[in-house]
């Protein structure tokens, strides 16, 4: 375990492949590990650069080898898949992860922190909170359509639609109306639920200096700001904006050959969070604009003038990335 100049790691929920190389990339050894003993392994071994797929576990036993004084490098499961020769197990995938990380021109994802991580799970679990309470209302409006009663679509106040279908409940059946409430006590727990995560996102962004500075950008606010602590890498890791607008998949898909450049729609390559924040902040800067009848942007006037208001939404969110 002394020479090892590169360790793949496939990882996995308990077992886990190593694949060892020196430094002329011969294979050293192979072997299938079990969490106890891969912990064990990385803290024995000489220092090295420790090879790893990005997966929901990546980024924990990246600290670990950080810890231990490993070089880590996290490498996309795409970007791996070309080195896979034939067939498809564990080994063979800890072998096309080293052949992976001996690209010099190899694009690895940078380690996130644990408290990165926890602010991500933040509004992971508020994404989850609202899908669930929008199912709920629409199960509600669909037992009760059954009835005669028809319910306005109200997703984003769970206790306004609670009270009103409160009110509506008079002509259904009591069997109906008992199931309906318990219904609407899931509803008001969620919309309790998802108002204190709001919160919570609100108070971090007051004490994140970065977050206070990009909120002075038209179209970004709290969520928008957070969003981009908890989902992106550092952003100086990327060489200029272009290339984290390009990172968010706000650029269009080239098919180019021969000389010709042909572009497509955007790409909608990387963070989808973070993408989605951008677009509907930039939407409300055009229903801005539109409501007080003049825009103070030329550039944003002159796109109004000759293209439809998403593609516009879409070209300003670009903007706002490179910004």
């Amino acid at each position: 375990m002394e020479n090892i100049h590169i360790l793949g790691v496939d990882l996995a929920k308990r077992t886990f492949a190593i694949c060892a190389t020196d430094k002329n990339g011969y294979v050293i050894h192979r072997k299938k590990l079990t969490r106890p003993p891969f912990h064990k392994t990385l803290s024995d071994m000489s220092p090295c650069i420790v090879a790893m797929e990005t997966c929901r576990s990546a980024h924990y036993w990246a600290r670990i080898a950080q810890a231990a004084g490993h070089e880590v490098r996290l490498i996309p499961a795409l970007y791996v898949k070309p080195f896979v020769k034939r067939h498809k197990n564990d080994s063979i995938d800890a072998e096309a992860i080293v052949e992976a990380a001996v690209r010099p021109s190899m694009r690895c994802v940078p380690v996130k922190s644990g408290s990165q991580q926890a602010r991500a799970m933040l509004f992971r679990t508020r994404e989850i909170f609202v899908r669930q309470r929008t199912q709920l209302i629409n199960s509600v409006r669909a037992h009760l359509g059954e009835y005669g009663i028809v319910l306005p679509q109200q997703r984003r106040n769970g206790r306004a639609f609670a009270s009103r279908c409160r009110d509506e409940l008079d002509g259904a059946p009591p069997e109906v109306a008992d199931m309906v409430q318990a219904y609407l006590r899931q509803i008001e727990t969620l919309d309790f639920e998802v108002a204190a995560l709001e919160v919570k996102i609100r108070k971090g962004a007051i004490k994140n200096a970065e977050a206070r500075r990009m909120q002075t950008m038209p179209g970004i606010g709290p969520m928008s700001a957070m969003a981009i602590q908890a989902f992106c890498p550092p952003l100086e890791n990327f060489r200029k904006g272009r290339d984290f607008a390009a990172w968010l998949g706000l650029v269009p898909r080239q098919h180019s050959t021969g000389g010709k450049d042909r572009l497509g729609r955007i790409t909608k390559m990387g963070q989808r969070d973070v993408r989605k924040l951008l677009i509907i902040g930039a939407m409300s800067v055009i229903s801005a604009s539109h409501r007080k009848g003049y825009c103070d942007d030329p550039w944003l006037a002159h796109m109004l003038s000759k293209r439809p208001r998403m593609v516009v939404a879409v070209a300003l969110a670009n903007r706002m990335a490179r910004r």
